[in-house]
């Protein structure tokens, strides 16, 4: 069983930047970020390869968000830039126990992390 510990939340005024950072206790293939905001289900971000070649991203968050992976230190990233307050939700880290392709759905991952609060006010 492989942990996920996400870091880096907080609370950021719109047009502002955060770097949210997932820890894997073990090895883990894709990855991939996923966002849930209140009264809604939990919705896909991003998502990046073993290899980091291959990433996916909700059209929302192209241009502004950066997914990125260092296999070294197990751990992936997202960089947020232009933040709207309609970003605001949980982010949950994700990861794939076997050796896939990244997927954009919840059901494509086998470990998921705690969460982090990401707040954008106006």
């Amino acid at each position: 069983q492989v942990q996920l510990d996400e870091s880096g939340g907080g609370l950021v005024q719109a047009g502002g930047s955060l770097k949210l950072s997932c820890a894997a206790s073990g090895r883990t293939y894709a990855m991939g970020w996923f966002r849930q905001a209140p009264g809604k289900e939990r919705a896909f971000v991003a998502a990046i390869s073993w290899s980091g070649n291959i990433t996916y991203y909700v059209n929302s968050v192209k241009g502004r968000f950066t997914i990125s992976r260092d296999n070294a230190k197990n751990t992936v990233n997202l960089q947020m830039n232009s933040l709207k307050p309609e970003d605001t939700a949980v982010y949950h880290c994700a990861a794939r126990r076997a050796d896939r392709l990244p997927s954009a759905i919840v059901a494509g991952y086998d470990y998921w992390g705690q969460g982090t609060q990401v707040t954008v006010s106006s």
